[in-house]
């Protein structure tokens, strides 16, 4: 049978079918067309470069920005029988030489590269003494100033092409991206005429909470308990955090590592591996931790802190259930995270090489994106459809599984407190902040409110029997209604929003929704009793996947994911064809692990 898009996919990959997005990317690229492809966290972008990879007579390379990534990517090619290697500074010269002679024998057909291989003079004349036929740019987004995780060295990729002696087709995939970063990748990675596909943002098996508990740690832990057979990431904000909550969990018995960018590169790597092999069931991390980490058993996602804007939260939180299985990504919000957020964007080092004007823009660029997650964490609407609309997309104002279609709330009208926040503002002359404007209505008698002349404002005391968090809630809804705005860098001060002047007409009503407070969010359950069939025979499973795993030192979801093993303890195959049925099980792993799984699958159907 000649080999075909379809032939490939069951042979290698074990599907019968392509995904949303897939076929129309492969048909494109195996047309010779360049391609720009949005897809979410776990739609299969991999298989998208791949089986065109397949296909051709040359090389494909495959640019990404994380070692972690290139290793798991190459184990898991080689795994199912694909011949692939990657070219990092992990490798020694003489392994780096080893593949290069490798590959310029044509043993492989795929190769994973670091952006900053690129350009020198070994990989240049390399790459001109073989038919590079296709260059694949993962995490496309690096290449953007105005994305999250800005890499310089994407900046070296058109040149690299510029210096083949044939231009290849190329291919350009990311997960999350605005219009402003898909046009920033089309023109730095100079597409030609690209055949640009958005799968949709939406990845339904996700349940979203944002909770604002008094004890951050509190509600850690009785999570963890509550999951403690799970998987999960906890993301802090600093390095400090990070070491704090791992530390607390290790006491209290958890299997806890960390990681962040001030332990040594060894460590870092150790405790990723312990995280990625299941032998720790939680990675406490800074925003250093997880592109590219392929772990597809991550049912929780806990945002310790607030991120500094959607697409890093989005990305993020993408990193809970890869294999489909329903899981849940969970946000602590404090006012604390803004404040620390507006710090890193005073203090970012990494635009030193952009003159003033653009460091200004940049910087006003990240401070609206900062208001923007802020808001996220204040909408009463659908969090679902907030993330969807940030991002472009369309969607219904209740998706049934987020913490704000699923609280119970009680709506109250605020209209008469508005007005008088309003009116305070406006007393104010819109010249200062949101800590000021509650002391006043408060009536507070701190020594710089009276020395400013404040207590002498018609305002002064207005709502003197309201809580300071309660009217610190009610601006963070005006804000992000629109009857508020916030200006200014270092010392942001509140003005009046464009909606400002209808909340003072006769007729004006505004009413909030508060939330009854809770202890845990109320969310699908992610427990492995319940959603696998036979429990007994998952743990066998696991066992032996655990067990092929450390044999050939790669992660266990290489070998199977967990989702495969849902499937094998529910359908019970008890022949070759029935295992080859199972969805991600191909010929190369029938043959590798077809005899150990089935006899173990036979012997519990016959104990049973």
């Amino acid at each position: 049978m000649s080999e075909n898009k379809y032939t490939l996919l069951k042979h290698y990959f074990g599907y019968d079918s392509y995904r949303e997005g897939q076929e129309g990317i492969i048909d494109a690229l195996l047309a010779k067309q360049d391609v720009l492809a949005i897809m979410p966290t776990g739609a299969g972008k991999s298989i998208c470069y791949q089986i065109p990879a397949l296909l051709f007579d040359g090389i494909t390379l495959v640019i990404s920005p994380l070692i972690s990534l290139m290793k798991d990517q190459v184990a898991a090619l080689t795994q199912v029988g694909i011949p692939a290697a990657y070219l990092n500074s992990s490798l020694t010269s003489t392994q780096q030489y080893q593949v290069l002679e490798n590959a310029r024998l044509g043993q492989y057909k795929i190769m994973y590269v670091a952006p900053e291989q690129l350009t020198t003079d070994r990989f240049l004349n390399f790459s001109r003494s073989v038919d590079v036929d296709f260059i694949s740019v993962d995490e496309a987004h690096c290449v953007s100033q105005w994305g999250q995780d800005f890499r310089p060295g994407y900046l070296q990729i058109h040149e690299y092409i510029q210096q083949l002696p044939k231009r290849p087709i190329v291919g350009a995939f990311t997960a999350t991206a605005t219009e402003v970063v898909k046009h920033d990748i089309s023109q730095l990675l100079q597409l030609q005429s690209p055949y640009e596909v958005t799968t949709g943002f939406d990845r339904k098996n996700l349940s979203f909470t944002v909770t604002k508990p008094k004890d951050k740690f509190e509600y850690v832990r009785v999570f963890v308990d509550k999951h403690h057979t799970e998987s999960g990431v906890i993301y802090c904000q600093s390095r400090k955090n990070v070491e704090d909550v791992c530390d607390r969990l290790n006491e209290l018995d958890f299997e806890a590592t960390r990681y962040h960018a001030g332990l040594s590169s060894d460590e870092r790597k150790r405790n990723q591996d312990l995280f990625v092999n299941d032998e720790k069931k939680i990675m406490v991390a800074t925003n250093a931790f997880g592109m590219g980490i392929d772990k597809s058993n991550v049912t929780y996602v806990i945002h310790y802190n607030m991120p500094k804007n959607m697409e890093s939260y989005y990305q993020e939180a993408g990193r809970a259930g890869r294999d489909g299985s329903d899981s849940q990504c969970i946000l602590l919000y404090s006012g604390r995270d803004v404040v620390t957020n507006q710090y890193f964007i005073d203090n970012n080092a990494e635009n030193d090489k952009l003159s003033e004007e653009e460091r200004e823009v940049f910087k006003k660029h990240e401070q609206e994106r900062l208001k923007r997650m802020s808001f996220y964490c204040f909408t009463q609407d659908c969090l679902r459809n907030y993330i969807l609309n940030y991002f472009g997309e369309k969607s219904p104002h209740y998706c049934g599984n987020c913490s704000n279609c699923l609280n119970n709330f009680e709506k109250i009208d605020v209209t008469i407190p508005a007005q008088k926040i309003i009116s305070c503002v406006k007393r104010l002359r819109e010249n200062f902040g949101v800590k000021v404007v509650i002391d006043v209505l408060r009536g507070s008698k701190q020594k710089r409110i009276i020395d400013l002349k404040l207590d002498h404002l018609s305002t002064y005391g207005l709502m003197k029997d309201t809580s300071e968090n309660q009217i610190r809630q009610m601006i963070e809804f005006m804000l992000a209604e629109g009857y508020l705005e916030q200006d200014g860098d270092k010392y942001p001060v509140l003005k009046l929003g464009f909606r400002a002047y209808d909340l003072l007409q006769p007729e004006a009503s505004l009413k909030m929704n508060l939330v009854k407070e809770r202890d845990l969010p109320k969310a699908k359950s992610t427990q492995v009793k319940d959603d696998v069939e036979n429990p007994t025979l998952f743990a066998e499973l696991q066992v032996l996947r655990r067990r092929h795993a450390d044999e050939q030192r790669v992660p266990a979801y290489v070998v199977f994911t967990d989702a495969s093993l849902r499937e094998m303890t529910s359908r019970l195959p008890q022949t070759e064809d029935d295992f080859l049925a199972i969805p991600g099980i191909g010929e190369a792993k029938l043959e590798k692990y077809g005899d150990d799984f089935l006899g173990a699958i036979k012997k519990f159907v016959d104990e049973k």
